[in-house]
């Protein structure tokens, strides 16, 4: 799944809304917004006010994503190298290959259906049998499912399709339903379509009775009136998990809904209403990276992305969700094979002057408890 070529510089300015825009808007945004995300991942809003006030920007020095972008780079160069013709046997393969061959090392930060499918891989379990385990509803899938959206940019039943054929190791049922939501409404917001038109495009590819169609629609119908109101719709009170698909998903368009599609807003909404934030900001902000393409990400915020450190994934160290996004645009060279990362990839830096300094690996948090005083998830 390797790069043949460095990612290239944006064309003139009259093409930054176009495919390649939108592309690098999508993918950069879902990373933005995972790396804003993460440190309110699993907290209330009120411990978000109390840690930070409202946050309006990166509340750390060394600002990090997390396995919500590896496995979205994971996803994105699998995607490239089979384009339509993706089966499961070509997914399946690629776990085992990329993630469940390898000597795990430092391997932090995957969630619980990832750890599932990893140890039904290894006992020798096939898709879709290595989806069957307790956290099959996850949001595992919807996090990784927007560069299915900007592949088939335009066509949201084709990105549901693909998205579901990758999930097919890994989930089952709602886990495939928020995957499909999120690779559809990129699909649509790639075309620059209105909010409504992306949420419905989303909506017309799962089942009308789901629990993620019925959640995305209480989410949406509520948004004019804030977070406070969308969290409410949507939020299972007292569950001790917060990586529910169809709460992740909801919260998530309903962010992008609230904001109309503005990019900084709807990443800030989703970040402080709290829940498994990084998850939600990364939807968020894939979502309206495509509607409004790079140039709506702020520069500062853009520019703290680097190549991914490989903390949860160690074969995707030193790749770069641009260079990613330029795999998956239109006319881009196919991946012939998988390897390490091109010595030389474009940084969000290149696109904007520099506003921060360069960053170092952090240090990983320290664990929390399962279940909080309140009765919300501390996976």
């Amino acid at each position: 799944m390797a790069s043949t070529a460095c990612t290239p510089p944006l064309p003139a300015s009259e093409d930054l809304a176009g495919p390649r825009a939108r592309a690098r808007g999508a993918l950069l945004g879902l990373a933005v917004g995972d790396a804003l995300g993460a440190p309110a991942e699993n907290l209330r809003p009120s411990e978000i006010r109390a840690r930070w006030g409202r946050v309006t920007g990166y509340v750390t020095d060394r600002p990090q994503g997390t396995d919500d972008t590896e496995y979205a780079l994971f996803s994105g160069l699998l995607l490239a190298r089979h384009g339509s013709a993706l089966t499961p046997a070509h997914v399946e393969a690629a776990w085992h290959e990329w993630i469940a061959g390898r000597a795990e090392g430092t391997f932090r930060g995957a969630g619980f259906s990832e750890r599932g499918t990893l140890e039904n891989l290894r006992r020798g379990l096939a898709a879709p049998i290595s989806a069957q385990h307790r956290h099959a509803w996850s949001d595992g899938l919807a996090m990784r499912a927007a560069p299915f959206g900007v592949f088939a940019a335009g066509r949201p039943g084709e990105a549901a399709r693909l998205v579901a054929i990758d999930g097919c190791v890994s989930h089952e049922g709602e886990g495939i339903y928020g995957g499909q939501a999120v690779a559809a409404g990129v699909a649509a917001a790639m075309t620059g379509a209105p909010v409504p038109v992306v949420i419905a495009a989303a909506l017309a590819v799962i089942p009308d009775d789901s629990w993620t169609a019925r959640s995305l629609r209480r989410a949406v119908a509520v948004a004019h009136r804030g977070e406070r109101a969308v969290r409410s719709a949507v939020v299972i009170g007292g569950y001790p998990w917060t990586d529910l698909a169809p709460e992740a998903v909801a919260l998530a368009f309903g962010a992008y809904a609230t904001a109309d599609g503005d990019f900084r807003e709807a990443v800030l909404t989703a970040v402080n209403m709290g829940r498994d934030a990084d998850t939600t900001a990364a939807v968020a902000g894939a979502l309206s990276g495509a509607t409004q393409g790079l140039a709506a990400i702020p520069a500062d915020w853009a520019d703290a992305i680097g190549p991914a450190r490989g903390r949860c994934l160690p074969s995707m160290a030193g790749r770069h969700v641009l260079e990613v996004a330029e795999l998956l645009v239109p006319g881009a060279a196919p991946v012939t094979e998988p390897g390490p990362a091109p010595a030389a990839v474009l940084r969000p830096a290149e696109l904007h002057p520099p506003l921060v300094p360069a960053l170092q690996p952090a240090e990983p948090p320290p664990p929390r408890p399962l279940v909080g005083a309140d009765g919300e998830g501390r996976p």
